[in-house]
């Protein structure tokens, strides 16, 4: 198994304020008086707890007379029902009338004359509605009395990023209306921090308008008191996916499993048949639960598992959902943790048990066939990282189909590669505390590595440039994390090619890609945002490069709190190469007390290279060679970008060796660096014949 990557996490444990609240939700809560709040937290992190506190204020004391809640689906509302508030000044009550998330249906006409009703009556104070139903409504109050009837309204939004500020996102001009009217507030949350393609959520001038409050994956899994280990894998089999998958499922772990979609190349059949072979897989089903629908399969062992089968959509689904949904309690009203816990062991999926599906005691997320969505990878992980007792460790696997050597399926065999790098680099920056980094001076009395109270760990580098405007600033403070998924999104398969230098990487290849998206920025506002994208990109992979090997091995587990691996567990060298020691914010910690960072050092590190070697050494062998071979191919020409950055390393290489790179070295890189020399005497060649 390729262990892409291992954080592992601490225990501060912050616990409630006398109001009730988590951290999380007090800092939004702080921010309460904001007529716009937009709030980025993982799942599980108290987003709605976090909203109904800002409501209730809002509807007491902000001169709000009504909130309005929008889902992308009906499963999602019931995180808004009536909820007890011990500490904070009142209770959150939803009439059963207002809950509009009762049923299925989603927007039937029904829906949306209640959502009419709700508006005019004066004593309704909370509706919850689906994103759909909310369109429809918005529609029908529009054409009967106006925008205005929502001028003193707040209206929420979950799973904000189903919006965009496309024009053909119905949602996203409705908010774009509401938003140039200035009338109502606006709450925006989602736990997803990408859109997944390349449309925006909000459009700039809009974005800026909400106060943003971001709470960390990192941030919230430290509060976490048991779960402490999230593992990021990659797994290649042959054939058909159920031959990889007996070496990855582990059935006596809660296991949420995701088959291929439907017409996909890992689709090897339909999807009745295949979730047929993977219950094969687990055992011999015995009979159907009539109470849960779930089926009871026996093991070989003999142990009888659970299995609940969301990928058929007939009339048991229903029962299964709500099943699903249902938490055992004891006598005292409370979880049972030890009944709810062995209510299901394993759930089969397609398109469901996603983004709002809680259970907290999946232990690993097992996706079958790559996801083109970074967001879909982001949400199917959130699954697996709600904290639960007895609960220590998490594993998101993602079982892919491993190509042959054939000419066309080797360059699928490296854009697959790039898309399972781009994936983990991608979690990891969303798994890592919230860096913020300044111009470090050698007279500086700041402290190199400090964390505030928002948990930014503010970083200082020397030769950074500064932002030197207030939009970049802006960009660095509200657009990185968009920079970040987007620079792994559409990196190209040069960045795993030994012959490109780290340089040429991090400079003119991040500089297209802010260019491309802000054209409006100066040169050296260009370079500023991309200075910080590219620490933001690379620290990590520097501090593990560049400390000694036993200082990036992952701590001995507590013997009296085991996390044993799901699945085949990875080698050492695995484990010392792609694994955090304490968190990664320990291991940042201890490279800054052994070296000073800069940029130069920054850029000289190519993050995509140190996760092709990680995930290569699970390839066949004669795959890996024809891949490389596949590399040395291509044929990037040298430009005189390129060849500026380069000429700094060709000067190195001249001084330290003593002669000039040879063309026909086995080296890659040095074999461009002669390139270098032959175009930089061609070009000043036909400079001298146009002076002369």
């Amino acid at each position: 198994m390729a262990n892409m990557l291992t954080m592992t996490y601490g225990h501060s444990k912050a616990g409630t304020n006398a109001q009730g609240m988590r951290p999380m939700q007090e800092r939004v809560y702080n921010v309460r008086q904001a007529q716009h709040i937009l709030l980025k937290a993982p799942p599980a992190a108290g987003k709605s707890r976090a909203l109904m506190f800002v409501a209730l204020d809002k509807m007491r004391h902000q001169h709000v007379e009504k909130t309005i809640i929008c889902v992308p689906e009906t499963s999602i509302g019931g995180s808004f029902r009536s909820t007890s508030l011990p500490g904070f000044e009142c209770d959150w009550v939803v009439e059963d009338r207002w809950n509009l998330c009762l049923d299925s249906d989603e927007s039937s006409p029904r829906k949306v004359r209640a959502f009419q009703d709700f508006l005019q009556d004066d004593k309704a104070q909370v509706l919850v509605c689906t994103h759909a139903t909310f369109r429809f409504g918005y529609d029908a109050v529009i054409a009967q009395d106006g925008v205005e009837r929502f001028d003193s309204c707040f209206i929420a939004v979950d799973e904000f990023h189903h919006v965009s500020a496309g024009d053909n996102n119905r949602l996203g001009f409705i908010l774009r209306e509401l938003l140039s009217r200035d009338r109502c507030h606006l709450m925006a949350m989602t736990g997803s921090y990408f859109r997944g393609d390349s449309i925006p959520v909000l459009r700039p001038e809009d974005e800026s308008r909400f106060t943003p409050i971001t709470y960390s994956y990192y941030e919230q899994l430290e509060g976490y008191e048991f779960l402490k280990k999230l593992g990021i894998s990659y797994e290649f089999y042959k054939g058909t996916y159920i031959n990889g998958l007996k070496d990855v499922l582990d059935p006596t772990r809660k296991t949420i499993i995701h088959i291929p979609h439907r017409g996909s190349s890992e689709a090897f059949d339909d999807k009745y048949n295949e979730v047929g072979q993977i219950i094969d897989l687990i055992g011999t089903i015995e009979r159907r639960d009539p109470e849960t629908g779930f089926d009871l399969v026996r093991r070989p062992d003999g142990q009888l598992l659970k299995v609940a089968d969301l990928v058929d959509d007939g009339p048991n689904r229903d029962l299964i959902k709500a099943s699903l949904a249902k938490t055992i309690t004891g006598p005292d009203g409370k979880r049972d943790d030890e009944a709810d816990r062995a209510k299901v062991d394993i759930i089969i999926a397609l398109g469901m048990a996603k983004e709002g599906f809680d259970w907290v005691w999946c232990e690993h997320a097992l996706t079958i066939g790559y996801r083109s969505s970074l967001t879909e990878i982001v949400q199917i992980i959130g699954r697996a990282t709600r904290d639960a007792p007895a609960k220590t460790r998490a594993v998101f696997t993602n079982l892919v189909a491993e190509p042959g050597v054939e000419t066309q399926a080797v360059q699928d065999a490296v854009n697959d590669m790039l898309k399972a790098i781009s994936g983990s680099l991608l979690m990891e920056q969303v798994l890592a505390p919230n860096f913020k980094f300044y111009r470090r001076e050698d007279s500086d009395i700041r402290a190199p590595v400090s964390t505030d109270a928002q948990g930014h760990v503010t970083i200082g580098i020397h030769n950074l440039d500064e932002p030197p405007t207030q939009r970049a600033r802006d960009i660095c403070e509200r657009d990185m994390n968009d920079l970040v998924a987007t620079t792994h999104q559409h990196m190209s398969s040069r960045a795993l090619n030994p012959s490109t230098a780290p340089e040429v990487l991090n400079q003119p290849m991040l500089t297209g890609i802010i260019e491309k998206r802000y054209p409006d920025l100066t040169k050296d506002e260009t370079e500023s945002v991309r200075q910080q994208l590219s620490a933001r990109i690379n620290l990590s992979t520097l501090a593990r490069q560049t400390l000694p090997e036993e200082d990036i091995t992952p701590p001995t587990p507590d013997e009296n709190r085991p996390s044993p691996d799901i699945g085949p567990s990875p080698t050492t060298e695995d484990e010392k190469t792609a694994s955090a020691p304490n968190t990664l914010l320990s291991l940042v910690r201890r490279l800054i007390n052994v070296k000073d960072i800069d940029m130069e050092l920054i850029d000289s590190v190519n993050c995509f290279q140190e996760r092709f070697e990680i995930i290569s050494r699970d390839m066949d062998a004669p795959l890996l060679a024809q891949i490389k071979t596949a590399f040395t191919a291509q044929n990037y020409p040298m430009t005189d970008e390129e060849a500026l950055i380069l000429w700094p390393r060709f000067r190195a290489f001249c001084l330290q060796e003593g002669r000039h790179p040879d063309p026909h070295s086995p080296d890659e890189l040095e074999q461009r660096l002669a390139i270098v020399r032959l175009y930089l005497s061609k070009a000043k060649a036909k400079a001298r014949q146009r002076q002369d």
